[in-house]
């Protein structure tokens, strides 16, 4: 619904974060928001998510709803993972029951988490990351080669690789 309200409204937004990690970990985590990583001004956001119910939370780039405990956030982008940036616009759409969503891959979703883990120090996103992989396919040279441009071990994605197969 949300995905669909931003693309009628022509704005490019790709959900990432924890709901990406909700969605490619079948549901063992669940997020509370939807972070929809977007370059579009708050004027165009607002816009769109209006019309389907979402106010803005102050001046934030944050919305809520009063029918629903989820929000909306719109991280600025480009849509990137320490030094490394993507180009949005080349990611797949993931068919849903809704229509399509434009979403990070889960090999994405894996670098985001470990990203997130490594730069702000959270340690549960490094159980999500696991959590992802356990479950889906990882082109693990990406996540390799882009821990390498992270100046980060190769331990570290090996350890990864080893929790998510013993779990």
């Amino acid at each position: 619904m949300v995905s669909n309200a931003l693309e009628d409204a022509n704005v490019a937004a790709t959900l990432s974060g924890g709901a990406a990690v909700t969605i490619f970990s079948d549901n063992a985590y669940i997020s509370a928001d939807l972070d929809f990583v977007s370059s579009e001004s708050s004027k165009l956001l607002e816009s769109a998510v209006q019309s389907i119910g979402f106010t803005r939370v102050n001046s934030s780039r944050m919305f809520e709803h009063p029918d629903t405990d989820w929000y909306i956030e719109f991280p600025p982008g480009p849509l990137g993972f320490g030094e490394t940036y993507v180009d949005a616009a080349k990611l797949p759409f993931l068919e849903t029951k809704f229509g399509p969503l434009r979403v990070i891959t889960p090999t994405l979703c894996v670098v985001d988490r470990l990203a997130a883990c490594w730069y702000h120090g959270d340690r549960q996103t490094w159980d999500q990351a696991i959590e992802v992989a356990k479950r889906q396919q990882i082109d693990w040279d990406y996540v390799y080669a882009w821990a390498k441009n992270e100046r980060r071990s190769k331990d570290d994605i090996d350890k990864l690789r080893v929790e998510a197969k013993s779990k």
